[in-house]
C-alpha cells in the first residue's frame, strides 16, 4: 500500500523537474536571441539606410535625364555647336630653291612659274569642328610671305571655309563658302595629280554619291574676279581592286557676266545671275583628266595621269605625269616624279623625306626642267613643322 502511494508522487516530481528544465532552456534561448539581435541591430539599420539611399539616388538620376531630354527637344535656342568639339592644327612650311645657272632671264622665270613652285614661308592654322557626330565645319587661316623679306610681317587671313554634311551612308553634301580648290572636293587622296586640281573655283556646293565601288560627285561653283566665273567640276572614282583606282576628272569654266568691271565679294552676287545674260561662249574653257594609281603596299604607290587642257592661253594642251614613291610615316622615304607638256616641256624631280622627330619634316630634292630652249637644274629644300 505504501509503495502504491509513493509512485504517483515520484512521477509528479519528475514531471515538475522536466517542466522546469524545459522552461530554463526556453528562457536561455530567448535571452540568447535577444543578445544577438541587439548586436546585429546597428548593422541591419546601416544596410537598410544604404539600400534606401541608393534607390533614391537612382530615382533622382532618372528624373534628371528625363528633364534634360525634354529641354533639349523643346528648346529652340540651343545651337548644335554647343555640343561640338574643336580641333586646332598648325603647320609652317619653308621652301627654298637654288638654281644652278649663271643668270636669270625672262625665259627662265617663265619656266619656273610653270612648275608651280613658289619659294617662301607659309603658315596655316586649321580649326575643325565636328557637329552632331557626322558633320564637319573647317576654317583655314593662312599667311604667306612669298616675295617678301620680312617673314613675320604677314598677318593671318581667312583663306577657306568648308562645311561637310553627311546626309546618309551613300550621300554627302559639301558647301565651300570661301577659297575652294578642286583638290578640296576629292573623295580619294592621290600622291600626284593633274594641274586642274590646283584650280581656284571660289564658292559653291558639291554633291557626292557612293555606290558599291563607284563614287561620283558634281559641283557648281562661282568665283568673283572682274567677271563672275561659273565653274562646273565633276569626278568619278572607280575602285578596280583593293589597291588600284581610276579617276575621271572634268572642269568647265565660263564667264557669267561680261561688261561688269565692278568687283564684288565672293558671296555678293547681283540679281542678274538668275537671268540669261550676254555670254561670250568663246571665253569658256575647261580640262579633262584621267588618273590611275595603285598601292603596292602600305607605303609604296605608283601612279600616272593625263590631262587635256582646253585653255586659250595654253600652248601645249596635252599634259602628263608619272610618279613612284615609298613614303612610310615614321621612316626614311623617297620618290620620283616625271611629267611634261606634250614634247615641249619636261620635268623630273627626285626627292627624299626625313622625319626629324614627330613634328618636323625635311624634304630635299633635285629638280631638272626643260622648257623649250631653257634648261634649269635646281636644288630644292622643303621643311615643315606641324603642331
Amino acid at each position: 500500500m505504501v509503495s502504491e502511494k509513493i509512485e504517483p508522487l515520484a512521477l509528479a516530481v519528475d514531471k515538475l523537474k522536466g517542466f522546469a528544465k524545459s522552461t530554463q532552456e526556453f528562457t536561455n534561448g530567448v535571452l540568447h536571441n535577444i543578445g544577438l539581435s541587439r548586436r546585429r541591430h546597428p548593422i541591419e539599420i546601416l544596410k537598410r539606410l544604404q539600400r534606401e539611399a541608393f534607390s533614391d539616388i537612382m530615382k533622382l538620376r532618372d528624373r534628371q535625364d528625363k528633364v534634360e531630354r525634354i529641354l533639349s527637344f523643346k528648346s529652340s535656342k540651343v545651337s548644335p555647336l554647343d555640343e561640338a568639339t574643336t580641333r586646332v592644327k598648325g603647320e609652317i612650311q619653308v621652301l627654298g630653291l637654288l638654281l644652278m645657272i649663271d643668270r636669270i632671264h625672262e625665259e627662265n622665270q617663265d619656266a619656273i612659274r610653270k612648275t608651280g613652285i613658289k619659294p617662301g614661308i607659309n603658315s596655316k592654322f586649321t580649326f575643325e569642328t565636328t557637329i552632331r557626330d557626322k558633320n564637319t565645319l573647317k576654317a583655314e587661316f593662312v599667311a604667306s610671305n612669298k616675295g617678301q623679306i620680312d617673314a613675320l610681317s604677314t598677318p593671318l587671313s581667312l583663306g577657306k571655309v568648308i562645311f561637310d554634311a553627311k546626309i546618309n551612308e551613300w550621300c554627302s553634301l559639301t558647301t565651300v563658302l570661301l577659297g575652294a580648290k578642286c583638290s578640296d572636293l576629292q573623295t580619294h587622296s592621290i600622291t600626284s595629280g593633274p594641274p586642274l586640281l590646283n584650280q581656284q573655283i571660289g564658292s559653291g556646293v558639291s554633291l557626292t554619291v557612293k555606290k558599291s565601288n563607284v563614287i561620283a560627285s558634281l559641283a557648281q561653283f562661282i568665283e568673283s574676279k572682274n567677271t563672275h566665273w561659273l565653274t562646273t567640276f565633276g569626278q568619278v572614282v572607280y575602285q578596280l581592286s583593293g589597291s588600284t583606282k581610276v579617276l575621271l576628272l572634268g572642269l568647265h569654266q565660263m564667264p557669267k557676266f561680261l561688261g561688269q568691271d565692278a568687283f564684288l565679294d565672293p558671296i555678293g552676287l547681283p540679281i542678274g545671275i538668275f537671268r540669261r545674260g550676254r555670254v561670250d561662249r568663246g571665253a569658256s574653257f575647261g580640262s579633262t583628266a584621267l588618273v590611275l594609281e595603285s598601292s603596292l603596299d602600305s607605303s609604296t604607290r605608283v601612279g600616272g595621269w593625263v590631262e587635256m587642257d582646253r585653255s586659250s592661253d595654253t600652248d601645249a594642251p596635252l599634259k602628263w605625269g608619272v610618279s613612284v614613291s615609298d613614303l612610310p610615316e615614321d621612316d626614311f622615304g623617297w620618290g620620283l616624279r616625271v611629267g611634261g607638256s606634250a614634247f615641249e616641256r619636261f620635268e623630273a624631280e627626285v626627292f627624299s623625306k626625313m622625319n626629324l622627330g614627330e613634328k618636323f619634316l625635311l624634304e630635299p630634292s633635285v629638280l631638272f626642267v626643260v622648257d623649250g630652249s631653257s634648261k634649269l637644274p635646281a636644288l630644292m629644300l622643303k621643311s615643315s613643322w606641324s603642331f
